[in-house]
């Protein structure tokens, strides 16, 4: 009788055999490694943090059975902000909102992916971070800043990953997925799935979804958006759209334009098949420069020159 395969969440874990033995057993490329995700479409209101806290932690609360990851769209804490409201209403990521998110996780033994405008001793980004039961395993500023977000955040300088559940993961916000360095700065720090917090607007959707599939064909990964929807205080009506696109750029699912949810699972072994018979990584000429730093938690950091 040969090894029994346990099954922890959305990875695989410890082979026991019927004679008691425990090990690592073979290196199981022949098991599924998945991931199920819980994407949440939603309207928030830019600067009512109250508000759109107690959205979010409804949404995780009530997260379906066997969930890994739950997924917002970009700035969904505190919503887009600007001068007149910046100082009062961004929140350092030790605040209550963050740790909020924080509690909700670990109650739900799940990881969850939100942002908001961060304020960091005075400096303002906007940041999404992955929280996972443990805490922020990863923070993420956006590198790529939108025409009104000049002269309000600053961005961010670097790009990262981290593994979470035997998946490494990492983060884009909205305008970066329109750049393809993007995805190739995470490729390089050995991503398998990007998510991308987004607040697309109207009538830009078709940018997005172009965009993020083209970010999982020609890095072979998958890629997932949550963007939001409804109106806002800044005179734009946010497209809605999120989707998730596997290794060979397909669509998975569109959602429409409205609020909703949708749970997905993503079969890591379409990574596998996508590499089949080319591999990009393997194959390009031109690297990402940038500086690389390998942290003992597991996360990878490439710096932008």
């Amino acid at each position: 009788m040969g090894w029994e395969i346990r099954r922890f969440g959305a990875y695989w874990g410890l082979l026991t055999h019927p004679s008691g033995a425990t090990g690592d057993g073979p290196l199981l490329t022949d098991i599924a490694m998945k991931l199920k995700l819980d994407i949440v479409q939603l309207a928030g209101r830019d600067g009512d943090t109250p508000y759109n806290l107690q959205r979010t932690l409804e949404a995780i609360a009530t997260c379906a059975p066997g969930t890994d990851i739950v997924m917002f769209p970009e700035a969904q804490l505190t919503g887009f902000l600007d001068p007149s409201n910046l100082a009062e209403c961004a929140e350092p990521l030790d605040g209550p909102s963050v740790g909020a998110v924080m509690a909700a996780a670990r109650a739900r033994d799940v990881a969850v992916v939100v942002g908001l405008i961060e304020n960091d001793g005075g400096r303002f980004y906007n940041t999404t971070v992955f929280v996972t039961p443990d805490g922020i395993a990863l923070r993420y500023r956006k590198t790529h800043l939108w025409v009104s977000e000049h002269g309000v955040v600053l961005p961010g300088d670097r790009f990262a990953t981290i593994e979470w559940r035997g998946v490494r993961i990492g983060l884009l916000i909205c305008y970066d997925n329109e750049f393809p360095e993007t995805g190739r700065a995470l490729a390089a720090l050995g991503a398998e799935l990007i998510l991308i917090t987004d607040g697309n607007m109207e009538p830009y959707r078709p940018v997005h979804r172009t965009s993020a599939t083209a970010r999982a064909m020609e890095n072979q990964v998958f890629a997932v958006v949550a963007n939001r929807v409804g109106d806002s205080s800044h005179d734009v009506v946010f497209a809605g759209g999120s989707l998730a696109a596997d290794p060979f750029g397909n669509l998975i699912f569109e959602a429409g334009n409205t609020e909703s949810r949708h749970t997905v699972e993503l079969d890591f072994d379409q990574l596998a098949a996508s590499r089949a018979v080319y591999d990009y990584r393997r194959d390009q000429r031109l690297h990402i420069a940038g500086e690389r730093i390998e942290h003992a938690s597991g996360l990878r950091e490439l710096l932008i020159p």
